[in-house]
Order: C-alpha cells, then sequence, then structure tokens
C-alpha cells in the first residue's frame, strides 16, 4: 500500500469518500487504491463521485470522461481535478 500525500485535492477526495461513501472517520486506503478492486465505490456511488467533483471543485465532469483513467483512485481522481481546474477560466 502506498501512502497518502497531502494536498488540497487529495484530502478533500479522502475527507469525501471516508465520511460519505464508506461512512467511517477516515479513509482507510492508500492514494493508488483501485475504487472498484477494492470495492470502495459501486456504480451507484460513481454517481455520488461525480456530484461530489462537480460541486466541491466547480468543474463539469463530461459522461466520456468517467472512465478507470480519471475516478479509480484518490490519485487518479485528483489528478484529474487538478487537469481540469486548471482549464477554467479565470
Amino acid at each position: 500500500m502506498t501512502t497518502n500525500i497531502s494536498s488540497e485535492y487529495e484530502d478533500k477526495i479522502r475527507e469525501f469518500l471516508g465520511r460519505d461513501i464508506l461512512f467511517t472517520d477516515d479513509f482507510p486506503y492508500g492514494d493508488d487504491a483501485s475504487f472498484i478492486e477494492q470495492s470502495i465505490v459501486d456504480s451507484m456511488g460513481v454517481i455520488q463521485v461525480v456530484m461530489f467533483v462537480q460541486s466541491a471543485f466547480g468543474i463539469q465532469v463530461d459522461p466520456g470522461e468517467i472512465t478507470r483513467e480519471n475516478f479509480d483512485s484518490v490519485r487518479k481522481l485528483a489528478a484529474y481535478v487538478r487537469g481540469k481546474s486548471a482549464a477554467l477560466p479565470g
């Protein structure tokens, strides 16, 4: 298991996953843990994650972007959010 890195994106994602998906006080997985392979997020959870990303980070998630490359670990999701945030005007 890899260690968790600390940044605004990863911290917010871990907090959300622990609180709203796992219903715990923390996120007991490494940042590279696969949401699918570790059964962290199911199909309904993916919808929750997408809604969280859009509201917490102010980005629009296109349906074609909901892939394992973007939404299958804390690290992948944070990288996706960083990329989308960098493309925002302002």
